[in-house]
Order: structure tokens, then C-alpha cells, then sequence
């Protein structure tokens, strides 16, 4: 194994604090939406939600003896998944290794909308009724944890390189506190940017209330895989501004509790 393995801890936590620090900064200066709840309450409870579940992939994978970089490392070592086999360049495959992992991530953030169990373990990243850059960090536990393990079946079946798999969990965090940022990108420069990334007004469209923009622009990190497969929407009907965000039917709870949260998918209306 690499000697950058020893210090893949230091490889994640520094472009997220970073980025999660100038996420923060931006919204305060530049922010895109008035939001009608206290920062204070509602990152109280995202940023619980990511304690808890730092802690339990960190339990997941001492109980499995790997993780997904190691889990690279052993794919790797004895020849696994397709890109493997097929003995692409060391760029080439570290490209092709990122790129799939990100139109996994596409499809199966498509099939969590789709399928109705697995739709109530991700509503609760949808409840969230303002959207800034801690929203992108709230998942229920059950939901980390079965992504988990979807992204280390992929791992081996395509023989992503450590490096790649490295490089997307770092991206893809990063891209997701910043396209559920509460920060305004002047038109100028956000179309051209939309035509190569998910950005936040890209996104945010994602959250608004009306199924039908619910279920668009489903892509984390590039915006090609929603162009490509028919799910991009340009702007939500009420605009960005006037765009109501959540889910319909808990507008009134108290989505902003963590002990809310991890009960929501156990209750009855999903609807």
C-alpha cells in the first residue's frame, strides 16, 4: 500500500474543513435566501447527525477490517473489476474511476427517491426547510451506512483505484456543501458554470416542495449525468427566491432535532 494511506485521515479532514469553513464565510457575506430558522438550531442538529455517523461508518468498517480506500488497495492486489481487467493507463483509469463512481452516486441517488423504504431513510435529508452548507451533510445514519456498502460493491466490481476512490469522497463532499450552500453566484457566472457542475441554485431546485423538481437535478458533482438522462431542470416555477423548500407534509415539525430525524423514517406518513 501507498505510504499516503498513513495520512488518508489528514487527505479527507482538510479540504472539508476548508471547504465547510468557506461555505460558511460566503453564506454569511453573500447570502442567496433570507432563512426562516435559527442557524444555531438546525446545525446543532446536522452537524450531530454527522458526528454520529462518522462514528458509525468508523464502526462499519472495524467490523468489516477494511475500508473503501483499503478495500481499493485489496481489489487492486488481486486483480479485480473491470477496470482491472481491462489495464487502462494509470491516468486514464484514475479518470474512468472517479467518473463512475460519480454516475453511481447519480443513479443511486435516483433509486433512493424512487424506491418507497429507501425513501424514507433519505427524506430526512429532504426535510431540512432552509438549505445551507450543513444541509449537505445531513443523511440519516441507516442511509450512510447502506451507501457505504453500495459505493464498496462498486469499489471491487469496477476496480476503482485507491486514488480515485480517495479523490471522489473528497470531491464529493466538498461538491455537496457547495451546491447546498445558501450563497448567490451572479448569473453570469453561474450558467456557464451549471453547464459543467451541480450549482447551488442548480440544486436547490432539487429541494423545493413540488414533486415534480424534487425529482430533478439528482447529480452531486457534474450536471452531464442530469442532461444526459433527462432529469435536469433549468429553475424551479417560483423562482429561487419564492421557491418553498422541504418536504410538503413537514413544514410544521420540528426538522431541525436530531431525535426527530433519526425517528422520521419510522413514521407512518412518507407522503
Amino acid at each position: 500500500m501507498s505510504d499516503w494511506l498513513s495520512h488518508e485521515a489528514s487527505w479527507r479532514l482538510l479540504p472539508f474543513a476548508l471547504v465547510f469553513l468557506l461555505m460558511a464565510a460566503l453564506e454569511y457575506r453573500y447570502p442567496r435566501r433570507k432563512l426562516d430558522q435559527s442557524r444555531r438550531e438546525r446545525w446543532w442538529g446536522n452537524l450531530s447527525l454527522v458526528v454520529l455517523n462518522t462514528l458509525l461508518a468508523r464502526l462499519l468498517f472495524a467490523l468489516l477490517g477494511t475500508s473503501t480506500v483499503t478495500l481499493a488497495f485489496y481489489a487492486q492486489d488481486q486483480g479485480l473489476g473491470l477496470l482491472t481487467l481491462l489495464q487502462l493507463s494509470p491516468p486514464l483509469s484514475l479518470l474512468c474511476g472517479v467518473l463512475l463512481l460519480d454516475l453511481a452516486i447519480y443513479w443511486q441517488h435516483r433509486l433512493f427517491h424512487q424506491v418507497p423504504w429507501l425513501w424514507r431513510l433519505h427524506q430526512v435529508h429532504h426535510a431540512d426547510r432552509n438549505l445551507d452548507v450543513s444541509s449537505g451533510l445531513r443523511f440519516h445514519p441507516l442511509e450512510i451506512l447502506l451507501s457505504l456498502l453500495i459505493k464498496m460493491t462498486l469499489i471491487v466490481a469496477l476496480g476503482v483505484p485507491p486514488l480515485a476512490v480517495l479523490m471522489f469522497e473528497v470531491l464529493l463532499n466538498g461538491m455537496a456543501m457547495f451546491n447546498h450552500a445558501n450563497v448567490y453566484i451572479p448569473p453570469w457566472l453561474d450558467r456557464p458554470l451549471r453547464w459543467l457542475v451541480i450549482t447551488p441554485d442548480a440544486h436547490r431546485i432539487h429541494h423545493s416542495v413540488v414533486i415534480d423538481e424534487t425529482n430533478s437535478n439528482y447529480g452531486f458533482n457534474l450536471s452531464a449525468w442530469d442532461r444526459l438522462f433527462g432529469s435536469y431542470r433549468n429553475d424551479p416555477a417560483a423562482g429561487q427566491i419564492n421557491v418553498t423548500i422541504g418536504l410538503p407534509q413537514w413544514q410544521d415539525a420540528a426538522t431541525a432535532q436530531l431525535g426527530w430525524m433519526l425517528r422520521l423514517p419510522f413514521r407512518r406518513r412518507t407522503h
